[in-house]
């Protein structure tokens, strides 16, 4: 699953933490009569932030308190444009596996499985100050 923070929206240029929430899994099947338990864990994310920039990690990042919004993570991404993009993630995983309770061994290469994509809307944002308040200027840009 792939989560974002501060939501579904976020500012141009601001940092915008994305991470996602993995999970081991495990489960058994039968293979000619045979139990075979598996077990697979994340060992890569690839993400594409939809804005043509990419990174790859070893760790899925993660959500972080609401008073550090804003701060760079190892999986966050500052948009340089407004607009709507689509995040997706690749999931790589490895495993290994055991035939009828016997030791574990490694499965030979990797499952890249990709998240649902997650639309993040990317706004601007204008600071202006004035010198009145609108009693003293009625007329003022922020009174219109």
């Amino acid at each position: 699953m792939l989560g974002s923070q501060p939501g579904r929206h976020t500012l141009k240029g601001a940092e915008t933490n994305i991470y996602a929430e993995p999970a081991d899994q495990s489960f058994t099947i039968d293979i000619l009569g045979r139990r075979v338990d598996v077990r697979v864990k994340p060992s890569e994310y690839r993400w594409d932030y939809g804005d043509g920039t990419s990174l790859i990690t070893a760790a899925p990042g993660g959500p972080i308190p609401e008073s550090r919004w804003g701060e760079k993570t190892v999986t966050s991404h500052v948009y340089r444009q407004t607009g709507d993009f689509a995040v997706n993630l690749t999931t790589v995983f490895t495993g290994e596996f055991s035939v009828d309770g016997g030791p574990y061994q490694p499965i030979v290469g990797n499952a890249p499985i990709p998240s649902a994509p997650r639309t993040l809307s990317v706004w601007r944002s204008e600071v202006k100050l004035y010198a009145d308040d609108c009693n003293v200027n009625p007329q003022g840009g922020s009174c219109q």
